[in-house]
């Protein structure tokens, strides 16, 4: 399909009109379309179809069926209880405003959208389970971890999609296709982590207000890191 053009700067609340743009965003169900409809490491196009009726984005071929869903991965924090005494050091302006920016399209994912056995999706495990709190470098390291087979707090959940992920053979695979390269190191073995880790026994939700700081300094790298990939892949 043609691309089309990608404002990694536009706020993808903009034409959500209030409402969750996950959902309700034309542009951004546009822009999920135009960047993963391409070929994956096999060679084999994945092409998303956004004309289903109640599907978000869907896939048919010999490769499988497959239905995605939007997911915003950047968690600032902003409204969550256990982290409001932390965030509210923040002046509300600057919060705003990395809400704005944590909306650009470097900021959103898609994964599988359906329910296997009636059972949480990736997107709904990753927000509720407390050791990943709907923190995205966590969720990665998970993602590699599932290559790898070794466990890992989301590894029930990410076996359930087990054929989505094949699609990309191998984490690097993943990442490579998704343009989440500045979220890993050491030749995409490792992933960034956001604030201090070790092997899921340290909190998913900052401390303190410097670590805090910290952590959103190193989210919104990322972030912008991808939105420059997105943009010279736009191109």
């Amino acid at each position: 399909m043609e691309r089309p053009v990608i404002d990694v700067t536009l706020d993808m609340r903009v034409d959500a009109r209030g409402r969750d743009p996950d959902k309700h965003s034309p542009t951004l169900r546009r822009y999920h379309q135009a960047l993963w409809s391409k070929p994956l490491p096999s060679g084999s196009r994945f092409d998303l179809d956004a004309s289903k009726p109640g599907r978000y984005l869907y896939h048919q071929s010999a490769l499988g069926e497959f239905l995605l869903a939007s997911d915003s991965i950047l968690r600032t924090f902003n409204s969550h209880p256990r982290a409001t005494s932390i965030v509210a050091q923040i002046s509300a302006a600057e919060r705003e405003a990395s809400m704005s920016e944590a909306y650009t399209i470097g900021g959103m994912i898609v994964f599988p959208g359906d329910r296997v056995d009636g059972k949480q999706t990736i997107n709904q495990a990753r927000g509720t389970h407390p050791r990943i709190s709907d923190r995205f470098d966590l969720t990665l390291e998970c993602i590699r971890r599932h290559y790898l087979g070794q466990p890992s707090p989301l590894d029930v959940t990410l076996n359930r999609y087990a054929e989505f992920f094949a699609l990309f053979e191998s984490f690097r695979g993943y990442v490579d296709f998704f343009l989440l390269q500045d979220a890993v190191a050491d030749g995409h073995s490792a992933v960034r982590f956001w604030a201090p880790f070790d092997d899921f026994t340290t909190p998913a939700i900052p401390q303190s207000l410097d670590e805090y700081l910290t952590y959103r300094e190193l989210m919104f790298k990322f972030l912008r890191g991808r939105n420059s990939r997105i943009a010279s892949w736009a191109r």
